[in-house]
C-alpha cells in the first residue's frame, strides 16, 4: 500500500536574520579551525618566542624555534587574521602587542589562554565516545578522557586562581585568611595537578596543605610540581575520593570547580562536614551561573554549558548516585546540596564573571 510522505510546510526566511547567523557561523568556523594552530603554537613555543614584541619575519621565527619556515609563514598569517599577532605588510614582519603577549605568550599571566585549547582538543578527540553515551545515557569518567584534558583543565582554571584566589576569594571568607596566616590545616579536594593547592601554600607558608584527588596520574603530577616548587615539606598530595578523604580538624576544606562533577555531591558535603574543625569553613568555588537556564544563555554560559555537556555531566553520571548537577547548576541548587549535607550556614562570599565563591559552615 502506497503511503504519502509528509512535506514540512515552508516557513518564511528572514534574510537579515539568516545573514547574521551565517556571519556568526563564519566567525565560529575560523575560531574552531584556528584551535589546533593555537595548540601547535603553545607546544612549539612560537607565542613565547614572540612575547617580547620585537618584529620578526617568518624565517626569523622558524630559526628561533627550530621549525619549518613554510609552515610558520602560514601559521603567522592565520594568527594575524585572527588578531592574535600583528602584521606589518611593508616590512613583511609580525609582532605581538603587550596585550596579545599577556594572553598568548605569558604562562603565569592571569589571562593566559592557550591552556584552554588542550582541554578542547581532548574533548574533540573523545567525540566518538561522547556520541555513544548520548544514546545510552551512561557516564564517562574523568579518567576515561584523553590525557590532554588533565593539563588543559589545570591551565584553563589556573589564570583565574592567579588573579583572584589569594587577592579576593580567601579574604572574602569570614576569618579564614587570619587562620591561614597564623597556621591552619587545609584540604583541597579534587585538586588535579595541584594549581590551587600550591598557590595557597605559597601565600600562607605557616599553614599545611593536603591535596586529594581520585585520579592517580594527576596526584603524581601534583607531587612533581610541589617538589619543583620547593614545597614538598608542607604540601602533600594523596589519592582519595571526595566522599572518603582522610583526616580531621581541617580549618578549611576547599572545592575548586569540582563539586558539580561529582556523582554524589550531597555525600561529599556530609563527609566534608565530618572533617571540619570547630568553626571550620567549606569553600566552594564553582563556574559562574544564574539559577535559570535562560539567564545563562550568554557567551560565558555557552562555554560552561559546552564543557558541562562533554565533561562535567558525563563525569557525574559515571559515578554512584549520578546527580548530574552540571557546570551551570546555579546558587540555589548548590545551596540545597550544602544544606542537605548538613550545613546550617551557606552564603555567596564573592564572584567574578567566571566564578562564584561560596562559604559554608556547620
Amino acid at each position: 500500500m502506497a503511503t504519502t510522505q509528509q512535506v514540512p510546510a515552508q516557513r518564511e526566511i528572514n534574510p537579515d536574520a539568516l545573514n547574521a547567523l551565517i556571519g556568526r557561523a563564519v566567525q565560529d568556523m575560523g575560531a574552531a579551525l584556528q584551535a589546533p594552530l593555537i595548540l601547535i603554537g603553545d607546544k612549539l613555543g612560537l607565542y613565547r618566542a614572540m612575547g617580547d614584541g620585537k618584529p620578526m619575519t617568518s624565517k626569523a621565527l622558524a630559526k628561533k624555534t627550530g621549525t619549518s619556515e613554510r609552515y610558520i609563514r602560514e601559521w603567522l598569517n592565520a594568527n594575524a587574521a585572527g588578531q592574535l599577532v600583528q602584521y606589518d605588510a611593508e616590512k613583511d614582519e609580525f609582532h605581538m602587542t603587550p596585550e596579545q603577549a599577556m594572553v598568548m605568550a605569558q604562562d603565569d599571566s592571569p589571562v593566559h589562554l592557550p591552556g584552554f585549547y588542550h582541554m578542547l582538543a581532548s574533548v574533540v578527540k573523545d567525540e566518538e565516545k561522547l556520541t555513544k553515551i548520548y544514546k545510552t545515557g551512561k557516564g564517562m569518567g574523568w579518567h576515561e578522557h584523553e590525557k590532554g584534558l588533565f593539563e588543559g583543565c589545570e591551565r584553563f582554571f589556573r589564570p583565574g586562581y592567579l588573579a583572584s584566589l589569594v587577592s579576593s576569594w580567601i579574604p572574602s571568607l569570614e576569618g579564614v585568611e587570619a587562620k591561614l596566616k597564623e597556621g591552619a590545616r587545609v584540604a583541597d579536594i579534587g585538586c588535579g595537578h595541584g594549581a590551587s593547592t600550591l598557590l595557597m601554600a605559597k601565600a600562607y607558608p605557616k599553614s599545611t596543605f593536603i591535596g586529594f584527588d581520585y585520579h592517580k596520574p594527576s596526584i603524581e603530577k601534583a607531587r612533581e610540581k610541589a617538589k619543583a616548587a620547593g614545597m614538598a615539606d608542607r604540601v602533600t598530595f594523596e589519592v582519595a575520593p571526595a566522599k572518603d578523604f582522610p583526616g580531621k580538624d581541617y580549618d578549611l576544606v576547599a572545592f575548586f570547580d569540582c563539586l558539580h562533577d561529582m556523582g554524589d555531591p550531597v555525600g561529599a558535603a556530609k563527609h566534608v562536614r565530618s572533617t571540619l574543625a570547630p568553626g571550620g569553613t567549606w569553600m566552594i568555588v564553582e563556574p559562574f551561573a544564574n539559577d535559570t537556564d535562560a539567564a545563562n544563555h550568554n557567551p560565558v554560559g555557552r562555554i560552561f554549558y559546552s564543557a558541562s555537556a562533554t565533561i562535567c555531566v558525563p563525569c557525574s553520571l559515571a559515578q554512584e548516585v549520578g546527580m548530574g548537577l552540571g557546570a551551570q547548576a546555579g546558587p540555589a541548587r548548590l545551596e540545597k546540596v550544602a544544606r542537605d549535607g548538613g550545613f546550617g550556614s551557606f552564603k555567596k562570599a564573592t564572584e567574578t564573571p567566571f566564578n562564584m565563591v561560596f562559604e559554608a559552615r556547620a
